[in-house]
């Protein structure tokens, strides 16, 4: 049954609020002029036609609409009850339930048109048109016009119109619409663009645009890799559509009840219609009490109650750049007694870091870092990179806070460290190296200034000819080791320089994410990773968690899971892709970091387009108000129903029916749209 009609699409909203305000100025009108015998008799008549009019038009017409659809509902109900009150000669009871009704279905679908219109919102934030190089001229095109491959111009202040990546120019993007970052982001052009080109998915944050975001200063060149149907904006305006026809178990619990609910209304409905027969009373009043039965039992508060807050939350998420899967998710994920987490990538950078560097001996920092990087420089490996990367910042950094007459009298063992000056842009010089070879998953070995070089780890060092490692360096690196650290012993020689420690560091807004979690009461925080135990447990301890299993293979992470759930939901928090077994044996998957992503997208009940763990507790705690509404909404309208149907075969006037009946459906709608004005309390049980 539905709960009211549809504004008619010939009437948008407004026009059906000015015609329940005309119904009701008609119906006090009539109501007057009947009390003036002064007046023509027909007047009073004539005021409460139009009364009805005005009231009954977009319901008579709904209703007609859905019975030759073979559909029974509210509107011809309600269209009977009035018609049935002016047979009976009481027109100002029939137009009191027109001008209710028509003001109640105004204003719900006035409210309910508030949420709907927070998610359209989001399609129309892409431009209509954009600045296309073609033939070396820039000429404007609809988007739906612009190809794969080709250059988009973007000027400041304009709303950046396909996803792609920057080829020229650098600026901060707004990209809250899509994300829901709060923050400008900055973009920088890709180094290589042939490579982003063949591979677009593996294209680094600092890089992409997305269609909808605005470029806020600077002038941008994007190369564009999707085209406007198949954008990012697209999937999630799609994603949102979707979530909203997707019913919740709750809604699914409402349909059911009444399925049995409905027959037996209109079972008993047809039995006080002739209440005459073994009543003291005329056929009138039993069937002006059967009217007000029918009016009173109407479920339509219980119809709107759910999906009005679940598409109130849906769309109040989306405008933070949180995307839930339907009502099932919203709903599930407030419920939910633990959260387990993967480690890299997600409550990690991703990348290792340099953390620790144990210069060995008479070996300076400086001379153990640019004879690892002299090695290192040739490799792709990730702690290569790490130590490239890391090693640059850290030798910057020692030059620009050292004298440049102590710096240029350096003498190491090792050779000479030396810098043009203590200018910032001025740097070190990393010896030559040659005859580079790996050693599978132990190091790397080169020749550098005539000597052989070893960079990797512990065991290494037990396979290779050459000095073992000293006792006390040995020490060093086991108690590194056992704090989670990745060792990269250096020995130049038979000469030991030291060693290079180095993890995958929490992100900046882990131990944030972590506190507020605890704030909403969520009993168990846990990690799950494949890395090793020391490292993952490391990460933990530093970040507050309650318990880290290591050396997980991806069966053994969904059996992890599945231990969790014994105790309570619990969700999983990864990346979308590698973690998917793990996702979908959790009572919900979330996914992180996935604006771009259409494979992550897809995975995950629950998507977080930024890179942001922040907006997991706003997920958390939007999750839990939604399920607190839905249930003062159903409260609200079962406790309706419970009192105005006895009230009604007791005799309770059909206005006044009319009037609760209607004003617990606005009311369980308002309460809904609260959702849309959500803040992350930050309290406990939030």
């Amino acid at each position: 049954m539905a709960h009211a009609h549809q504004p008619s699409k010939h009437f948008g909203e407004a026009s059906e609020l000015k015609l329940a305000i005309a119904c009701g100025l008609f119906l006090v009108s009539g109501w007057i002029s009947g009390y003036f015998v002064s007046l023509p008799s027909y007047l009073p008549i004539s005021l409460f036609l139009a009364c009805y009019f005005c009231g009954g038009l977009l319901a008579a017409i709904d209703a007609v609409t859905k019975l030759l659809r073979g559909r029974f509902e509210i509107d011809f109900l309600m269209i009977v009850a009035a018609l049935g009150a002016a047979v009976l000669g009481e027109w100002s009871e029939g137009g009191l339930l027109l001008f209710l009704f028509s003001l109640g279905n105004s204003l719900e679908n006035f409210a309910m048109g508030r949420a709907r219109r927070a998610i359209e919102e989001l399609a129309n934030i892409a431009p209509d048109t954009a600045i296309v190089r073609r033939g070396g001229t820039e000429v404007e095109v609809a988007v739906e016009e612009i190809q794969i491959g080709e250059t988009v111009i973007i000027r400041t202040n304009d709303r950046i119109s396909a996803d792609g990546f920057v080829i020229d120019g650098s600026s901060s993007v707004d990209q809250a619409p899509i994300t829901g970052e709060s923050i400008p982001v900055e973009k920088i052009p890709v180094i290589d663009r042939i490579a982003a080109s063949n591979h677009p998915e593996s294209v680094a944050p600092e890089h992409r645009v997305f269609a909808g975001t605005i470029n806020q200063h600077g002038h941008l060149e994007i190369e564009v890799t999707k085209l406007a149907a198949e954008s990012t904006l697209s999937r999630v305006v799609e994603m949102v559509k979707e979530a909203e026809a997707r019913q919740s178990k709750t809604q699914r619990f409402t349909d059911a009840f009444e399925l049995y609910f409905v027959p037996t209304v209109i079972g008993i409905v047809v039995l006080l219609l002739f209440a005459f027969v073994i009543l003291d009373e005329s056929f009138s009043d039993s069937f002006y009490r059967a009217m007000a039965v029918l009016v009173a039992a109407s479920p339509c508060a219980l119809a709107i109650a759910t999906p009005s807050a679940v598409l109130s939350g849906i769309a109040r998420a989306a405008r933070d750049g949180v995307l839930f899967k339907g009502g099932e998710p919203l709903e599930e994920l407030g419920t939910v007694a633990s959260i387990a987490f993967d480690k890299t990538g997600t409550l990690t950078q991703g990348k290792p870091r340099i953390t620790d560097v144990m210069n060995f001996g008479a070996v300076s920092e400086m001379e153990l870092l640019t004879i690892a990087m002299a090695v290192e420089q040739f490799s792709d490996h990730p702690l290569a990179e790490a130590i490239m990367r890391d090693g640059k910042e850290r030798l910057e950094l020692a030059i620009r806070n050292t004298p440049k007459s102590s710096i240029d009298s350096e003498e190491g063992e090792f050779g000479k460290i030396s810098a043009a000056s203590t200018n910032p842009n001025q740097s070190f010089e990393i010896p030559d190296a040659s005859g580079l070879t790996s050693v599978t998953g132990m190091g790397i070995h080169a020749i550098v200034d005539g000597d052989e070089v070893y960079v990797g780890k512990p065991a290494l060092f037990q396979s290779v000819p050459g000095a073992e490692i000293p006792t006390e360096l040995f020490n060093i690196v086991q108690s590194l080791e056992r704090n989670g650290r990745t060792l990269m012993v250096v020995r130049k020689g038979d000469c030991y320089m030291g060693a290079i420690g180095l993890m995958d560091t929490p992100r900046d807004n882990a131990v944030q994410t972590i506190k507020l979690l605890r704030l909403q009461g969520i009993e168990r925080l846990v990690m799950i990773s494949g890395d090793n135990q020391s490292a993952a447990q490391s990460i933990a301890s530093l970040l507050g968690l309650d318990e880290a299993f290591g050396n997980l293979l991806p069966q053994e992470k969904v059996d992890t899971v599945r231990q969790l759930q014994r105790n309570g939901g619990v969700a999983m928090v990864g990346d979308g892709v590698n973690d998917a077994p793990a996702m979908a044996n959790s009572s919900v998957g979330i996914a992180m970091g996935v604006a771009g992503s259409d494979v992550a997208l897809e995975t995950a009940d629950v998507a977080l387009m930024a890179d942001d763990l922040v907006k997991l507790p706003f997920a958390i705690g939007l999750s839990r108000q939604t399920n607190r509404i839905i249930r003062q909404n159903l409260w609200i309208s079962l406790g309706m129903v419970a009192v105005l149907v006895p009230s009604a075969i007791f005799g309770l006037p059909l206005g006044f029916a009319v009037f609760f009946h209607e004003g617990s459906t606005v009311t369980v709608v308002l309460n809904a749209l609260r959702l849309l004005i959500y803040k992350v309390p930050m309290s406990k049980n939030a």
